[in-house]
């Protein structure tokens, strides 16, 4: 009844011995080869380069990496809506605290955004009926 599996016995999880891994031979001879190198890696590389551009009329040196945040920073800056909205992710992704409280900053952010977008709405010109009667009063 207790039988113990003889050493070159060959079925389920036991191979004939001609087809198990020899010693000191990898599992997968054609894998990845030493010193290959990854995605991040070439990226990190790749972004570190240097390039040259004109800034303020002088010419100067910066990564790649500088460049790709310089640039929509800048454009941010000059007032284009999808920038400033890919600026603001990056800042929201790179400056993350991981609080858990990223519902409620929205709401307020909503909010802050609401009140700024009526204030600098184009005004109208109030009716006659409601004419302001003194200069301090006129906007």
């Amino acid at each position: 009844m207790n039988e113990q599996p003889k050493a070159d016995t060959v079925g389920y999880k036991h191979p004939p011995k001609e087809h198990r891994f020899q010693r000191g031979q990898s599992g997968n001879p054609a894998g990845k080869p030493k010193g290959a190198r990854s995605f991040k890696s070439d990226l990190r590389d790749e972004l570190s380069e240097l390039v040259r551009i004109t800034e303020g009329g002088q010419e100067i040196e910066v990564s790649k990496q500088r460049l790709l945040i310089k640039r929509p920073v800048a454009s941010a800056i000059e007032g284009d809506a999808r920038a400033i909205a890919t600026v603001v992710s990056f800042c929201v992704r790179a400056f993350d605290q991981g609080d858990g409280d990223d519902v409620s900053e929205a709401s307020e952010d909503r909010a802050i955004i609401e009140a700024f977008a009526r204030d600098h709405a184009p005004r109208r010109r109030k009716t006659a009926a409601h004419t302001p009667s003194t200069p301090k009063e006129q906007i």
